[in-house]
């Protein structure tokens, strides 16, 4: 991961000064570095609007009490699609666009759902369920799988102070002397 992380960092400034240069040829410098200014007005202004419908979206959810993981995750994306926006090129500027669309963002959504169930020992809870390989109607993790867990509330209730007298141990003495 670290390796691919290193080469983005390399390739993709190349391939923006790359197009940078294309578009400034075909259009002229001004021209480019106004484009670019644009999408960034355009990205900022994008991202104010979906990202307060994403946080009403939140919102709605916590107040009904359903974790909002959709909704969060299209935060994160409109987070980084403003990230890109913000970047100088042209390149990054259709990438972030492009995580501005929602059926963009779903498409990715679901990659990330389906490559996080496929690796081994991962799990997905949804809505308090497991979701995926071990989840509601998948098969049985067997004897060298995991534990189930049980999410619960507890609260310590003492017994009445007359029933802790004379009562025993709860094996059918009576704890008195004889």
């Amino acid at each position: 991961m670290l390796p691919l992380i290193a080469l983005a960092f390399i390739a993709i400034p190349i391939v923006e000064i790359a197009v940078l240069i294309k578009v400034g040829g075909a259009i002229g410098a001004w021209n480019t570095i106004a484009l670019v200014i644009l999408t960034a007005i355009a990205g900022t202004a994008l991202l104010r609007a979906q990202g307060l419908a994403t946080l009403a979206r939140v919102q709605d959810s916590l107040a009904r009490d359903i974790f909002p993981a959709h909704a969060l995750f299209d935060g994160a994306c409109l987070l980084v699609a403003g990230a890109l926006l913000l970047t100088p090129g042209f390149v990054t500027d259709a990438l972030g666009l492009a995580l501005f669309l929602p059926p963009v963002r779903g498409l990715l959504r679901r990659l990330i759902w389906h490559r996080l169930q496929g690796r081994a020992g991962a799990r997905i809870w949804v809505n308090g369920e497991e979701a995926g390989p071990r989840g509601p109607g998948g098969p049985d993790p067997g004897p060298g799988g995991p534990a189930p867990t049980i999410e619960g509330e507890w609260r310590e209730v003492d017994p009445p102070a007359d029933s802790r007298r004379g009562r025993g141990d709860g094996n059918g003495e009576d704890g008195g002397g004889r």
